[in-house]
């Protein structure tokens, strides 16, 4: 009996690991690659940043879902992929050399700072766990500071929030800051008074939510204004220098706090032995079968592929739904030998919250918002969590929150600093 041909899948997103549940683990010897030994849920990371749900909540670890379910058969690797060499056909990471025959690059995307590479040194981001834990801790440190300062200007300098990116991440965490500013700062934090709290959010287009429709981005404006957000359209952040956003028409903004949401690429790492040219917004240009052009047995999926047809001419959204179907189809086609069926996006809609009983859905036949959007919000966010114990906790602390209006989870966990080390694999 011949061995099993080895498909090592780079990254444990949506679209990685619903492939690895797909694929034939009697034909295929796979391997998945991430940086993080487990798997989380983006679209919640902005309520892990506002103390609104735990970060274990929507997170579980790899290796227990490799022992069971679609998933068992796999094995897991933990290290961050710096090379591909499709030659010699191995992947490179910090602590090891994975070899494959079948590559698919499942990688996602990273933060997009449009040219300032400094600006990752002075915001604060939210495309990992630890990140939106880092902004989470970032907030609740400048209320215990602001709840016992006594000068008023300084105080406001503490809590000036600017939210740059107005999709749905920024509108999100904009109006979970505006929650906290209506709802939580006279009840816990009584010696700070509400107008020194300042959230500004600001989009460089003419709307917010400039993917969704017209109405759903008035609707969201509406909402954020409602909880004492302010909305700056049209304004492109130039640099962030010294507290000080500075736009591109001149005009400056003081905040001592800037969340950076504005765009995105894809994560970046070299390719040996083979010349390819990544495509827009640092994506490996797919064909319709998910196929990298140029290089033999490799695949992209998810927010990192490129793929364009009749009706995605420049190329498909960066949301869980393409990754999903994407990784379906492809695991299909290997399972099956042959690559037969071109992927067509079925589009479900989009959706987004601006806070409790305040969401705007844009769904295949109708359009929601208010307290209906926000229940569709919950429900579909509930059912695409992995875990029943996940579901189980997450539902709980909305249940929670919402009667109360309060959580235990604002906790202000730093890391002690000693003793000094480095990671496995870094100098």
């Amino acid at each position: 009996m011949s061995e099993r041909e080895r498909i090592v899948v780079v990254g444990g997103g949506f679209a990685g690991l619903e492939l690895v549940k797909r694929l034939d683990k009697r034909r295929f010897d796979v391997t998945l690659v991430d940086r993080n030994n487990f798997h989380s849920f983006p679209p919640l990371f902005y309520q892990i940043a506002s103390s609104g749900l735990d970060p274990g909540s929507i997170s579980f670890p790899f290796r227990r879902e490799m022992r069971k379910g679609k998933v068992k058969g796999a094995r897991f690797r933990m290290g961050e992929v710096s090379s591909v060499d499709v030659v010699n056909r191995t992947v490179m990471t910090q602590y090891e050399t994975v070899p494959f025959d079948r590559l698919v690059i499942a990688a996602g995307t990273t933060n997009n700072f449009f040219g300032m590479t400094e600006l990752y040194k002075r915001v604060f981001t939210l495309k990992s766990t630890s990140e939106a834990i880092r902004c989470r801790n970032e907030i609740l440190d400048r209320l215990e500071r602001a709840s016992v300062c006594r000068e008023t200007e300084q105080r406001r300098r503490l809590l000036s929030f600017v939210v740059v990116g107005g999709g749905p991440t920024g509108v999100e965490v904009a109006g979970a800051i505006g929650e906290m500013k209506r709802y939580i700062l006279q009840r816990e934090y009584p010696d700070i008074p509400k107008e020194d709290l300042t959230i500004t959010i600001v989009e460089g287009t003419d709307r917010l939510l400039r993917t969704m429709s017209e109405n759903a981005s008035r609707e969201a404006e509406e909402y954020l204004g409602h909880l004492m957000v302010d909305v700056k359209l049209q304004k492109l952040m130039k640099s962030y220098e010294n507290n000080i956003v500075t736009f591109s028409d001149g005009e400056e903004l003081y905040s001592e706090m800037v969340i950076w949401t504005a765009g995105v690429t894809g994560e970046p790492f070299s390719i040996v032995g083979a010349d390819v040219t990544r495509g827009p917004g640092n994506r490996f240009v797919t064909d319709v079968y998910n196929r990298v052009k140029g290089l033999d047995g490799v695949y992209a999926v998810g927010d990192i592929a490129y793929m364009t047809d009749d009706v995605y001419q420049h190329g498909h959204p960066q949301m869980a739904q393409v990754a999903i179907q994407q990784a379906r189809l492809l695991a299909r086609h290997l399972n099956a030998g042959g690559f037969i069926e071109p992927f067509r996006y079925k589009d479900k809609g989009s959706m987004a919250t601006v806070g409790r009983n305040r969401a705007v859905a844009d769904l295949k036949h109708i359009h929601l918002y208010g307290r209906p959007a926000w229940i569709t919000w919950m429900f579909v966010h509930l059912i695409s969590i992995l875990g029943m114990r996940n579901k189980l906790t997450v539902l709980i602390n909305w249940i929670w929150a919402y009667c109360t209006y309060t959580t235990s989870l604002r906790l202000l966990l730093h890391p002690t600093k000693y003793p000094l080390r480095s990671r496995w694999g870094e100098k």
